[in-house]
């Protein structure tokens, strides 16, 4: 399944079960606790962290759909942007941006 049609499927489950589909802020606060659940289900090593980092995606594609975006695309040139970054270890060890774009 590819990224648009993941987020077409969850829009129309959000439409079908009367789940927020107008509330930005309170879809960000949710989003927010998803990201707590999986972090949770990752520490504690439970069984359904694949769930959870599901359920985030979830979040994301309801976002990214009440604001007319298409996801899909929006990855894609996010990931060809970071493709043309260039990093160099910084002062403690961890990477640091040293082209512009």
């Amino acid at each position: 399944m590819d990224i648009a049609e993941a987020q077409k499927l969850a829009w129309r489950n959000k439409l079908t079960q009367g789940f927020n589909t107008t509330d930005i802020p309170l879809e960000f606060g949710l989003l927010t606790a998803e990201i707590g659940e999986a972090f949770t289900a990752w520490r504690k090593d439970l069984p359904d962290k694949g769930e959870e980092l599901a359920d985030i995606f979830l979040y994301l594609t309801a976002l990214a759909e009440m604001q007319g975006l298409d996801l899909g695309e929006e990855v894609r040139r996010k990931i060809e942007k970071n493709a043309s970054r260039l990093y160099a270890p910084g002062a403690n060890g961890t990477l640091v941006r040293t082209s512009k774009e």
